[in-house]
Order: structure tokens, then sequence, then C-alpha cells
């Protein structure tokens, strides 16, 4: 469930949290909708939406992805993330059968134009099933390399304009490129495309419960925020530890490894969240306005200095809750010789953020504890 955070108003008192609003009429468009993204991640946080009672009625997700499946095969597939993945357990026929009549599945290359012209038609036959009203979220749940060539494609098959009084907004999932100068690429390609108000660049960690907590534990209590400065903290160590090797996404995580997958994303999102301001208003801008700021006053690394304030490791061979596990290089699409850290720490220090001043802050990504 959404966290609701209730902000001080001005004579001190707590405001009681809104109800949380139902999401309007919707197509989920989900790119790479046969991977392992849609699976453990997006699909079961749909299905546990809806048994919120947080999604419209006129709700439906259309998977796209190269994968030969039927309308049968995904859903079957998508069950297997749900049961697993889901908060709402067990999952019940009744709630299954009313969630998966509104998944459906289009076979589709990502560079083929005809692809987006059948696209196009089966969104409208959505609409016409489903009640959607024209409105349209396109997910790219796909590798980084195809975000250009999607985006692309969905602008010259017409897909990125609003129809009648619909909306269009489209979901950019990291990596958001691989340095400044790729990202810089990668958003001049979007914004050819795609207006800014229809961009949404995401870190999912952002919506996990304890991370929404921390805002509220932070803003909203009494005994904590007066205290939450330099005065009481001395440091701060963000830890992010795992069980789980990389399992299938070898392919992937080779070319990206520990900090781009986790550092430069998930763990600075975090970091901005500690020690961010609080904002004039619980709004996107003024709350995006205080985690610049933070992230700002980041003491930049000299690259003589890298070696003395990180470290980089992989894990290795090793036993996990009674079973043998494989090391890093032993893992499938992992080169042999891989040099590709799973393991990575970085302390930095920071001048502002909730008068927290200079501040050491350690960041932690690992997968099995032998790294």
């Amino acid at each position: 469930m959404p966290v609701d955070i209730a902000l001080p108003t001005g004579n001190g008192q707590i405001r009681p949290p809104a109800r949380p609003r139902q999401a309007p009429p919707v197509a989920v468009v989900i790119f790479g909708a046969s991977g392992d993204l849609a699976g453990r991640k997006l699909v079961p946080a749909l299905f546990d939406l809806q048994q919120a009672g947080l999604l419209a009625r006129r709700f439906a997700v259309l998977g796209f992805s190269r994968s030969a499946l039927s309308d049968e095969d995904f859903r079957g597939s998508m069950r297997e993330g749900v049961q697993r993945f889901a908060r709402h357990k067990p999952v019940d026929e009744r709630g299954w059968q009313e969630f998966s009549s509104a998944l459906h599945y289009q076979c589709g290359q990502f560079d083929d134009p005809s692809s987006y012209r059948v696209l196009a038609d089966r969104l409208a036959e959505i609409d016409r099933e489903h009640g959607t009203a024209g409105n349209r979220l396109f997910y790219l749940a796909t590798p980084p390399e195809v975000f250009p060539v999607i985006i692309r494609q969905l602008g010259a098959a017409g897909l990125n304009r609003p129809r009648d009084e619909g909306c269009v907004r489209i979901v950019i999932e990291k990596p958001f490129g691989t340095d400044l100068k790729s990202a810089r690429m990668l958003n001049h390609e979007i914004q050819q495309v795609f207006t800014e108000t229809q961009v949404y660049r995401i870190d999912h960690y952002l919506g996990k419960e304890t991370v929404q907590n921390i805002l509220a534990f932070r803003l909203a209590n009494g005994i904590f925020e007066p205290i939450w400065n330099r005065n009481y903290i001395d440091h701060v160590q963000i830890t992010v530890a795992e069980t789980d090797g990389v399992g299938t996404r070898g392919g992937y995580y080779d070319q990206v490894g520990a900090f781009r997958d986790m550092v430069v994303n998930h763990m600075l999102q975090l970091l901005a969240i500690v020690a961010m301001e609080s904002p004039v208003v619980f709004e996107a801008e003024p709350v995006r306005d205080e985690k610049l700021k933070v992230l700002k006053a980041l003491r930049r690394i000299a690259p003589e200095q890298v070696g003395e304030f990180t470290l980089r490791g992989q894990y290795t061979p090793d036993t996990v809750d009674d079973r043998p596990v494989a090391g890093y290089r032993g893992e499938v699409k992992v080169a042999p010789d891989s040099w590709t850290e799973t393991f990575a720490v970085a302390s930095s220090t920071s001048t502002t953020g909730a008068g927290l001043g200079h501040r050491s802050t350690s960041d932690t990504a690992s997968a099995y504890p032998n790294a």
C-alpha cells in the first residue's frame, strides 16, 4: 500500500493524510514484457494496486516483446510472478481472474515499424473492450540500448500524441545512459518525440515501503525531525545487502556492475532522501530541488583518490541457505575472467542537506556474503 505522509501544518499539528486516489482509466504497454522486470516487479505491483482498489476498473495491460506468446501464455507466465512476488497472498482464483482478464500480449520487433502499426490497432481495440479512453502509459522494461529505438518508433507511429482528450506518458527505468554524454544523448532522443510533462524517469527503489517510510520518519515525526542534523548525527551508512546472485541478468550485469546498477541511482536517491532539507511543499518539483542540493554538495572524488574512498569486489562460490551457489565468474553469460564488480563501497561527505554538515556516507551493494 502507498504510504501517506502527513506534514506538519503552520501551527505544528499533523495534517490528516488524504485518501489514496484511484488511478484514471489507462492502457499500460510494457515493452520487454517477457523479461525479468515485468514478472518480478511490474505486474505483481499492478496486481497489488488492483487488490487495494487503486486501479480503475477500466484498465488494461498490453505486453510487447519479441517472444512468441499468446495472451494465455502471457497470463500464465505473469501468474507465476504474482504468486511469488505480490504482497497480497494467497492469490485467490476470483481475484486473479478479474485481474488477468485485463492482460494482453503482442509479439513484435522493437525496430519494426509494422509492429507499431499493429500496436496502434491493438490499443484501439483495447480502448473499445476495456474503456481505457485513449490513455496510454508506455513502460520501457527493456535493455537500455533499445530505449532510443522504441522512442523513435513510437514517434514515427504517432503513438506519442494523445487521442482526443486522452493522455500519453512514457516511463523510463535506469540505467539512463552509461555516463554524462550518453545520458544527454538519450535525453535528446526523448525530447525529440515527447514533451517533458509526458516523461517519467523513475527509480523503482523509491516505491519500496521502507524508503517511503523514511520521509514520514523524518518529516512528520516530532521527536526525530528536530535532531536530524549534524549536532546529533555523526555519519550515515546506507547498506543494500542481497542474498541472490545476478541470476539470468549476467549478460546485462557484466556490462554494468554494482556501481552503475545500484550506487549511482538507487543509493544516491536514498542518500538524497536521508540528507535533504524539508521541502516547502511536498510536491514533485520542490522535492526534486532539495534532492539536487544534496547531490551538488557531495564532495567530488579525484581520480587519484578513488582507491582511498572506494572499494570494489566480486562474490565467490559459497553456500546460501544450505545450498551451494556459483561465484560471479561462474554465472551464465558472465566472462570467466570478468573484473566487473558485484560489491561496491563509496565514502563521501556533503556540506549541506538536513544541516548534516560534513557527513560520511558509506554506500554498499553486494550479492553473496563472501564477496
